[in-house]
């Protein structure tokens, strides 16, 4: 598979996951929001199309909050969590895309180095997208009433974890499939490309 192919390969499947967990298209069951996970994982395999790849996902974010706000009969510009605020998602969603760069920079292979590079990389970049988001939400929006930095606080860390989490579980699974992957390689006919970089 070419690079440009694998590219291809990992944009649609990316666009597919935010799609079948931001939008909420099942009934019983939705899968947690892979939406920050995706954008980490984006910027590591599609560094090199940042460009429109980014924008891209950013595009399709936006349309599906669209999508599911009006699927419920209402109007998007008054809903709950539509404000100002929400275009701060944008420097938001760059932070966990260039986390995901960061730690592609100097890649070479899976290895305990390379997993400490991503706790700390996926650490920091959803520590300071939930920073934007929640902050600007918090101090922005109309929905708090009287701010306070002691609220705005208890909100930031009541909610960090388990976005953290959630981005952590699709990462550890996209960096399972990037090991099998790695291990697979070499037994194959012509070896392959471990990234599509």
């Amino acid at each position: 598979m070419t690079a440009t192919a694998q590219r291809v390969f990992v944009l649609s499947v990316l666009a597919l996951l935010m799609m079948a967990s931001r939008a909420h298209p099942f009934e019983h069951f939705t899968p947690p929001d892979a939406s920050w996970a995706a954008f980490f994982i984006g910027g590591f395999y599609l560094r090199g199309w940042s460009r429109w790849a980014f924008p891209l996902l950013m595009a399709l974010a936006v349309a599906i909050d669209v999508y599911a706000i009006q699927a419920q009969g209402l109007s998007f510009w008054q809903h709950y969590c539509v404000s100002p605020a929400y275009w701060c998602l944008v420097p938001a969603y760059l932070v966990l895309w260039l986390g995901g760069a960061w730690l592609r920079r100097g890649y070479v292979r899976a290895d305990l180095g390379a997993l400490a590079r991503l706790a700390v990389a996926l650490l920091a970049a959803v520590a300071v997208c939930q920073l934007i988001a929640q902050g600007s939400f918090y101090w922005i929006s109309r929905n708090v009433a009287e701010p306070t930095l002691a609220g705005w606080w208890k909100n930031y860390s009541d909610w960090l974890l388990p976005y953290l989490g959630t981005a952590a579980a699709y990462v550890g699974i996209a960096a399972a499939l990037q090991l099998g992957a790695e291990r697979i390689a070499p037994l194959l006919p012509h070896g392959g490309d471990r990234t599509a970089g």
